[in-house]
């Protein structure tokens, strides 16, 4: 009876053309944890958009806007700043004050994140420092 594996070789080739059509699939890619660049410009110029008409709505001149929202496309901001000027001025709409503070910036809460560990092991420093004059104390009480 013939045998019917394949030599090392094509097995390899095989695998590595099936790894490579693979690669391009939007599916593997999201599991992997990769943004389609395309996906990501288009997804950052609507948050933009969205953004500046808000800003506008709420008032807020768009510098103000440009610096509160630094990590979106400045052009997609400023569209969408002008577009909603154009309807309220067209609708005779007033501004709307905000309620809420602006949002941090996305690496804003990694930086959060650093200095609540950088501060937590000076925390932990000065709580036992607290102890170990605690159990001074309760050790000064015993001998007496």
């Amino acid at each position: 009876m013939p045998d019917k594996r394949l030599p090392p070789l094509q097995a390899f080739l095989i695998a590595a053309s099936v790894s490579l059509i693979l690669s391009g699939c939007d599916a593997v890619q999201q599991k992997m944890g990769i943004e389609d660049p395309i996906a990501k410009a288009e997804r950052e110029n609507a948050d933009g958009k969205a953004v500046g008409g808000a800003c506008r709505q709420s008032g807020r001149a768009i510098e103000d806007c440009y610096s509160i929202y630094s990590w979106l496309p400045k052009a997609s901001i400023y569209e969408g700043w002008r577009d909603m000027d154009a309807y309220m001025r067209e609708n005779n709409l007033e501004t709307i004050a905000p309620q809420l503070p602006p949002v941090a910036p996305p690496s804003a809460k990694k930086k959060t994140k650093k200095i609540k560990k950088q501060a937590a092991p000076e925390e932990a420093s000065a709580a036992g420092e607290k102890t170990d004059e605690t159990s001074a104390a309760k050790n000064e009480a015993k001998k007496h």
